[in-house]
């Protein structure tokens, strides 16, 4: 129990519950908010992938929960429709309960905080989950990137300075806005993602199916499943008997028609995405993929990965905590050639690829517990609520 509880209402812009980074920041942090004793809720969108009671009260726009997902990036129906609709249900919720702090996630969160606040006297929190110069890039094409990644900067320079206090999920988004955008260092704290421990420390990698390389989560383009499949043909060459295990909630259709190009949709299994069976999907599978090389954040999975005790094989922009030849194997961003011979080692050498999941496993189930990111933002907390 924290030496001092606050009202804390948490503004997501985002599906929630949902089985990707952002809504599972949402999800456990606003959990373990809760857990230190603060009196928390949650003001976020209609839409989510699952119906469950949570710890704390969820307040959605236009009211019920409709079933589904919404895919990562700007849309007309977010900006235009949905945003816009969270201002005024955030603005009812800070008259019908003044909380002592609003805790806002990512930018469209940071922006509803800002426009229904007002003149308030309430302290923002921004938890800042990317960088927008280096992501919004990433849902355009040709020309669009570079006006894309310009806008980008901008914003990073311009929003987050306008909260009171910046929790940043990585030292480098903490660096970029310190160094590169100029905000006090007294004002931004890194409190980086956790993992459920209690789902996985219970696993024994006494069943693992050989030369099967396993992917969670979303198939947007900025995750870099592209390249996967590049050095997944690639290693298939020197190895026919490898298989990939994709579980997923996106659409595979137009990855599914490149991987029948270079030849491995044969070998390619596509599964739904639930956590409740991650933990022994991971620890069935002998290698996982990260093929992300544009990160300022951390990946979810990664941690999930390394907190299952799989192998892990990762480009050096997702790879975050994990370090090459200690506790997994790192290839520069974009060598799909370089990817696929990580592959194939792990596959070829299994003794020392347990070795390498064993390790990480140890460093995130040690230290990195969503417990440990609330007691830093508590910190936080104390010092910026008046007592």
């Amino acid at each position: 129990m924290a030496d001092r509880c606050f009202r804390i209402t948490v503004v997501a812009a985002c599906p929630f519950p949902a089985r990707r980074g952002t809504p599972i920041r949402v999800e456990r942090l606003t959990e373990a908010f809760q857990d230190v004793g603060n009196d928390v809720e949650l003001v976020t969108y209609h839409i989510g992938e699952a119906d469950y009671s949570m710890a704390f009260p969820v307040h959605r726009v236009f009211g019920s929960l409709e079933p589904g997902t919404i895919a990562p990036g700007p849309t007309a129906a977010k900006l235009l429709r949905y945003d816009p609709a969270m201002v005024r249900l955030l603005k009812r919720r800070l008259r019908a309960r003044p909380p002592q702090m609003i805790y806002a996630h990512h930018f469209e969160g940071l922006l509803v905080a800002l426009a229904a606040r007002g003149r308030r006297a309430i302290p923002i929190v921004y938890d800042a989950h990317t960088m927008l110069a280096s992501e919004l890039p990433t849902y355009q094409s040709g020309p669009l990137k570079s006006a894309s990644s310009r806008l980008g900067a901008f914003l990073d320079r311009s929003l987050p300075s306008r909260a009171d206090h910046v929790v940043t999920v990585t030292e480098d988004i903490r660096s970029a806005l310190v160094e590169r955008h100029g905000l006090d260092p007294d004002k931004v704290t890194v409190a980086m993602n956790g993992v459920e421990v209690e789902e996985f420390s219970p696993i024994v990698r006494d069943e693992v199916e050989p030369n099967t390389l396993v992917y969670t989560g979303t198939l947007s383009q900025y995750q870099g499943f592209s390249d996967l499949l590049t050095s997944f043909s690639v290693a298939r060459d020197s190895c026919p008997q490898l298989r990939l295990k994709v579980y997923t909630n996106g659409n595979f259709d137009s990855l599914g028609r490149q991987a029948e190009t270079l030849g491995v949709r044969g070998s390619i299994d596509v599964a739904p995405d639930t956590f409740e069976d991650l933990p022994g999907r991971l620890a069935r599978g002998a290698v996982a993929v990260l093929p992300r090389s544009i990160c300022d954040g951390i990946p979810q999975k990664l941690l999930n990965y390394m907190a299952a005790g799989i192998p892990v094989v990762a480009y050096r922009g997702s790879a975050k905590v994990l370090e090459n030849e200690t506790n997994g194997l790192v290839a520069e961003n974009g060598d799909t050639n370089a990817f696929a011979q990580h592959i194939l080692r792990l596959v070829n050498d299994p003794v020392n690829a347990e070795h390498l999941g064993a390790n990480a496993r140890g460093k995130v189930l040690g230290t990195m517990n969503w417990q440990a990111a609330a007691r830093t933002c508590q910190g936080v907390f104390d010092r910026i609520v008046s007592s």
